[in-house]
């Protein structure tokens, strides 16, 4: 799960991560209200939509750019009428770009260097890894094709947690020292328990910045929490914002399905998540192109089945389906029912077709058989995707 930037400050600030001050604002009314109570100098508006690249987007009333900086309380009204209630794209959106309903309206600070900093998890190590660079305020993909010494990577044992040798070490990379370097130590030991704390898989935050006046302080930042372990957070399951997300996916999780929507026109519904990237591997092998990521789980009912047809169904680029089944803790025979019971409550005018095996695979067979349903079945995964792939080219 993502949140917003103006989310992540409200954690910084319980956490006591030292960022420029700022408040969310909802219409452009808010928005003057808010740069009012900055008395420190300039004003930055920015857009918030889970994207980035805001500062180079463009809004599809012509505006440009999700990120101004403002003089006046009237001016952050003024650029904050222009960006909300219209849609942002960005190189992240895509073309159909993102919806932004609020702005963030904080303080501007004059920057002297920036840096890059996050931590995540690392599944090689099985720890929380600190990453770092000197280059900061730009993709940090680039820097790690074009310049990857510019990076240093610091592993945290789990159980031992952040050493003070290793907050040394990082310092000296990043070239702090005296009051910056204890600066940082103190933003990074408060980051490093936000991040244990709220259950997160990253932490973000790119630029940290230094000022001409010394201070180091976290400007911007991106988080990504466990989506497992959020029934132990209220508070941050509480900042989910359904409204950026797909609303498939969000219709999907309803159901307790995994769907992710791609680009393509096949769609695919499988149970188990390496048996649906395999199915989606071998639709592109019979060059088809997938619609979807869609697990339905060992354990589906026949209710959730259905409402995998629909949310399908959904997609107006959708041409033809497949189904691939491996019956192990899952009965074939509920799937099969589940599927009649979609087809009877929705238009099926395209392709169909079913590849059953495993557990209860007969009655499932002749489920389907009875049912009336036109459909096409598939001996194994192979014949299913190369059928399903000629007849939406037929």
């Amino acid at each position: 799960m993502n949140i917003h930037e103006y989310q992540a400050k409200e954690l910084f600030d319980k956490f006591n991560v030292p960022s420029p001050k700022g408040t969310v604002a909802n219409t452009p009314e808010e928005a003057r209200a808010a740069a009012e109570a900055i008395t420190s100098g300039q004003i930055v508006v920015k857009a918030q939509v889970h994207a980035g690249g805001r500062g180079k987007g463009t809004f599809k009333n012509g505006f440009q750019g999700g990120v101004h900086l403002v003089k006046t309380a009237d001016e952050a009204a003024e650029i904050a009428e222009k960006m909300i209630g219209q849609t942002l794209v960005t190189h992240q959106t895509g073309e159909e770009g993102k919806l932004v309903s609020k702005v963030l309206i904080a303080e501007a600070v004059d920057i002297e260097k920036e840096y890059y900093l996050a931590i995540l998890m690392d599944r090689d190590s099985r720890s929380p890894v600190i990453v770092i660079s000197t280059e900061g305020g730009v993709n940090i993909e680039d820097v790690a094709e074009n310049t990857p010494e510019l990076i240093h990577n610091e592993a945290v044992h789990p159980l031992a947690g952040l050493q003070p040798y290793e907050v040394r070490k990082l310092c000296k990379k990043l070239g702090f020292a005296g009051d910056q370097a204890k600066q940082f130590a103190k933003l990074l030991k408060s980051l490093f328990n936000l991040f244990l704390e709220c259950d997160c898989s990253m932490v973000e935050i790119n630029p940290l910045v230094t000022t001409p006046d010394g201070q180091v302080l976290a400007l911007d930042a991106k988080f990504d929490f466990d989506d497992n372990a959020l029934y132990r957070q209220p508070e941050i399951a509480a900042m989910h914002d359904p409204t950026e997300e797909d609303p498939r996916e969000v219709e999907a999780a309803k159901f307790g399905l995994n769907y992710i929507g791609l680009d393509g026109n096949i769609a695919c519904l499988v149970n188990g998540a390496g048996l649906a990237m395999s199915t989606m591997d071998i639709i592109k092998h019979y060059g088809g192109d997938p619609a979807n990521f869609l697990d339905v789980g060992g354990g589906a009912t026949q209710e959730q089945v259905a409402n995998a047809f629909k949310i399908i169904l959904s997609d107006p680029n959708v041409k033809g389906i497949l189904v691939n089944i491996f019956g192990g803790i899952m009965d074939c025979d509920v799937i099969a029912k589940g599927i009649v019971a979609a087809c009877g409550e929705v238009d099926m005018n395209i392709p169909l077709i079913i590849r059953l095996e495993g557990n209860n695979v007969a009655a499932g067979r002749e489920t389907l058989k009875t049912s009336g349903i036109d459909l096409i079945t598939g001996d194994d995964l192979a014949d299913a995707a190369e059928k399903v792939v000629k007849a939406i080219a037929a």
